[in-house]
């Protein structure tokens, strides 16, 4: 009896102490907390506000950089551009993949989302397993991967080789802007209908995209760019070779690089999932104007990220890869594009934001653009359809390259090139929205509305 009468005294204890909110507003429980650790190769931006826009002579007098006052959220940023070792990285998963789906005699039609609207009926991707390692020379697989290979009449030397051309990506996502819109009912339909009688209301597949994308590099673009000038060991070797890993990769478009950013993603996501921790934000381009706030390092009204209106250290040395001198492209240390992280970083931690290679943004290029943006994270986007005019397929580009002179490395100068296009000058690097105000909030408190 006395056993029994200490444990109910001890279970009356317990239950008096638990939280039930008493009738109390007091929010949902046992939440768990969630701390946004650095993501590896990225560098903490803090929110700011800054003069978007022209600090310098407008020398070409475009007028297109007229100058304001905005205002940027917190994010991470990739201390340097995404360079072809990590892009290599995408590729072979995105090679591997396809291999996996190949061997599993997969139906392709698994991968589609179904055109029958009526039903909404969508097909999950398949589930592929990574655990087992491919054995690519395997007599039993042979058949199978012989797709993956390049035809015998298109082998050199008879190398038996991945034919690249076939190496697509295709992903999903939800297009948010087309979500947001307020006619949410098909055309037709009564838009005072009642919530319980909406059969024709639009649903969440009806803003489901799909893209397909090729991930491979263009290396060749080193030749077409300059037809006239020899660039055939570059373009034979830049991408794969161990020699260039840490070079930044180029001959990606503004497509390939926004795959690279959804496929970093999920992959993020996947281990998460598996560790049973919630995710974080997802991975993306760069907006312009975030571009160029973590550009100029907190140094608002200079031209150049290093702080100061010159090219050159108080040694004489450039601070950048670019065209410097009228063309002694070799006098800043570079002749054509270097390993990342050669040149002192801003004050932020980032490097190359002026010069080695120019980089994309997720905008789309508008001369207009500071005209009617918003002057909190503004930015202004549109995915441009295969049949939309070129106008509509111009994306920004920022930052300047290897071949430019001094003034396309300012801060502040805007140029574009199309999304379907790519640069043996162009590269890119990624950005993760921070969640919360700063970095250096309690974490255990950064939520709370009281002390």
């Amino acid at each position: 009896m006395k056993k029994l009468l200490c444990i109910s005294l001890v279970a009356l204890l317990f239950a008096s102490c638990r939280n039930t909110g008493n009738g109390e507003l007091i929010g949902v429980q046992n939440r768990e907390r969630f701390y946004q650790p650095d993501p590896f190769g990225m560098t903490y931006v803090p929110m700011g506000s800054y003069t978007m826009g022209s600090g310098d002579q407008d020398v070409p007098y475009a007028h297109i950089n007229n100058p304001r006052t905005i205002t940027v959220t917190a994010f991470y940023m990739d201390a340097t551009e995404i360079t072809n070792n990590e892009y290599r990285q995408f590729v072979d998963w995105v090679k591997d993949s396809i291999a996996r789906t190949m061997l599993g005699a997969i139906n392709a039609e698994q991968f589609l989302i179904s055109e029958n609207k009526k039903t909404g009926e969508v097909y999950d991707p398949p589930y592929l397993n990574w655990e087992t390692e491919i054995k690519w020379n395997a007599e039993e697989n042979r058949d199978a991967l012989e797709p993956m290979f390049l035809p015998i009449n298109d082998r050199y030397y008879r190398k038996k080789e991945i034919d690249t051309r076939n190496l697509f990506y295709e992903y999903y996502y939800i297009d948010l802007q087309a979500a947001s819109r307020k006619d949410y009912t098909q055309p037709g339909a009564s838009k005072d209908a009642s919530f319980a009688n909406r059969p024709q209301s639009k649903k969440r597949y009806d803003f489901i995209r799909k893209e397909v994308i090729s991930v491979y590099p263009d290396t060749l673009s080193w030749i077409h760019d300059y037809a006239y000038s020899y660039n055939d060991p570059v373009t034979q070797r830049y991408f794969w070779h161990p020699a260039y890993d840490n070079y930044p990769v180029v001959g990606v478009n503004w497509k390939q690089a926004t795959a690279f950013c959804i496929w970093r993603s999920r992959l993020l996501e996947t281990f998460l999932g598996k560790k049973k921790t919630s995710i974080a934000n997802e991975f993306r381009l760069p907006t312009e104007a975030e571009w160029e706030w973590a550009a100029r390092g907190g140094n608002t009204f200079s031209p150049y990220p290093w702080g100061g209106p010159y090219t050159r250290n108080d040694k004489g040395c450039f601070l950048a890869n670019f065209k410097p001198l009228r063309g002694n492209y070799a006098d800043d240390g570079g002749a054509r594009s270097v390993i990342v992280a050669h040149y002192p970083a801003n004050d932020f931690g980032l490097y190359d934001m002026s010069g080695n290679v120019a980089e994309w943004c997720a905008d789309a290029y508008n001369e207009s653009a500071a005209q009617f943006t918003w002057d909190m994270n503004p930015t202004y986007l549109y995915n441009a359809k295969e049949d939309d005019v070129p106008l509509l397929k111009q994306k920004v580009i920022r930052g300047g390259s290897w071949k430019d002179i001094a003034y396309y490395i300012q801060v502040s100068t805007r140029a574009y090139e199309y999304q379907d296009s790519s640069k043996c000058y162009i590269g890119f690097r990624c950005v993760q929205d921070f969640m919360g105000r700063q970095k250096d909030d309690n974490p255990a408190r950064a939520s709370r509305i009281y002390n």
